[in-house]
């Protein structure tokens, strides 16, 4: 195993058991997550997509409204507390939702069911968003480079054996089961956290920290508080164009995929009501993307990376994305989308999701908690909203494929130079020594 990791992904033999306990982690929460997915799904869609929309824009208040509160954990406690009390409280949201669907089902109705929709939604988010901040504030830019990709890996796993076991334990269980199943699965991510923090030590701070407070210490101990205010990392994307640009580039590729998603909802829908028609269309699609991201996160993600930069690894979707609603737009079938959607996935999730981490390994370490968090979350979800919006516009006004090609292709342009812009960016601001151990005496007195 250790030979096999060298080889392909050159980690090194002291690295390689963070790498395991990283994508160990990442499998867990993944799983937690799509165990319970399948329910959110069926209960967004009892009003129809028009509803989706709205709930699209209730999820973007209700992360805003989060944040500040995130924001305070962040000031107030240690970073693993605060990451065990975000999984906490998810974990006893679960507990709640659980006891409602079997001590009072009969309270259970589409109010409730859109309540655990959108409260799933910002848990999604801030679930996935504290575990990469993790990553970056133990991994360097240049060990990010090489085997965030192999970490995503843990992800992908969690998101096949997520769906499968729900599958499997929904009928002896019940559904409501499923919700403890995920519970489980928190706690065991959570164990995987503290691995991990223990396992990888701390390293030097990055250029841009040092240069902004040079007067602390080169190391953070685990001990130390981070401090600050509740609304700092609000304050910090606004003032910073680096992070106002991996904002944007966020914001961008969401609304992207939001057009692509509301797409296909309305493709399926022009099949007609029959439900397995439904399923089994959502299921291909699913099982071609989970299939691609695993090939491309294995055999090309890693490499691209460390050969290519990070720019080349940002820029791959965003031209995809412009070919693929060009070809939609000429071709206009259901099977085209399935390759456009499935493909736009894949990247998503096998090279541009990591390489994207990438970019808050050079940042702050206050940076990487708070303004990661208010990115991760809000701006995600007003991307969302913004596509939702936009794709009900142009279809009230009657406008086709074409429209929708003509209004995603030039913004994939934009998107692609956004994305080469930040991978320069993310080079200036790193330091040679950024993939250096720590010196000796500091390790010791650790």
């Amino acid at each position: 195993m250790t030979s096999l990791l060298q080889r392909l992904f050159n980690v090194r033999r002291d690295e390689v058991v963070p790498v395991l306990a990283a994508g160990g982690y990442f499998f867990c929460i993944l799983t937690a997550l799509m165990v319970v997915r399948p329910a959110r799904e069926a209960l967004g869609m009892q009003r129809g997509i028009e509803s989706v929309r709205w709930l699209f824009l209730a999820t973007l208040v209700a992360t805003l409204v989060a944040n500040p509160l995130f924001g305070l954990l962040v000031a107030r406690f240690r970073r693993l507390h605060f990451i065990t009390a975000t999984y906490a409280f998810f974990a006893a949201c679960l507990v709640a939702f659980y006891l409602l669907l079997t001590v009072a089902p009969e309270q259970v109705g589409i109010t409730s069911g859109q309540v655990f929709y959108v409260w799933f939604s910002v848990c999604n988010l801030f679930v996935t968003m504290v575990f990469w901040a993790l990553m970056a504030d133990r991994f360097s830019l240049g060990q990010s480079k090489r085997f965030f990709a192999l970490v995503s890996v843990g992800g992908t796993g969690g998101a096949i054996f997520g769906p499968w076991l729900a599958s499997t334990l929904a009928r002896p269980l019940g559904t409501p089961a499923l919700l403890l199943v995920a519970v489980v699965f928190l706690a065991l991510g959570v164990a995987a956290a503290w691995a991990v923090a223990r396992i990888q030590p701390e390293r030097a701070r990055p250029a841009a920290e040092v240069a902004a407070d040079p007067e602390r210490p080169p190391v953070v101990s685990e001990a130390a508080i981070l401090g600050g205010s509740a609304f700092q990392g609000f304050r910090a994307v606004f003032r910073s164009p680096y992070l106002l640009g991996i904002a944007g580039y966020l914001v961008t590729l969401t609304l992207m995929a939001t057009l692509l998603y509301f797409t296909r909802l309305q493709m399926v829908a022009a099949l007609g009501d029959d439900v397995d028609l439904r399923t089994t269309v959502f299921a291909r699609i699913d099982l071609i993307t989970q299939v691609a991201t695993l090939a491309l996160q294995v055999l090309v993600a890693g490499h691209l990376m460390r050969r290519f930069g990070v720019h080349v690894a940002l820029a791959l979707l965003p031209l995809a994305a412009a070919f693929g609603f060009v070809g939609l737009a000429v071709v206009g079938s259901l099977a085209a989308l399935v390759a456009v959607e499935a493909t736009f996935r894949a990247l998503q999730r096998a090279i541009v999701r990591p390489a994207r981490e990438t970019l808050f390994t050079v940042v702050s370490r206050e940076d990487k908690y708070k303004a990661k968090a208010f990115i991760d979350t809000f701006v995600y979800r007003t991307g969302d909203a913004v596509g939702a919006q936009t794709e009900g516009l142009l279809g009230r006004l009657g406008l086709g494929l074409a429209a929708l090609a003509g209004v995603a292709v030039p913004l994939a342009l934009v998107w692609a130079l956004l994305g080469v812009w930040l991978g320069r960016a993310q080079q200036r601001r790193a330091t040679p020594s950024v993939d250096s151990p720590l010196p000796a005496e500091v390790a010791a007195a650790r």
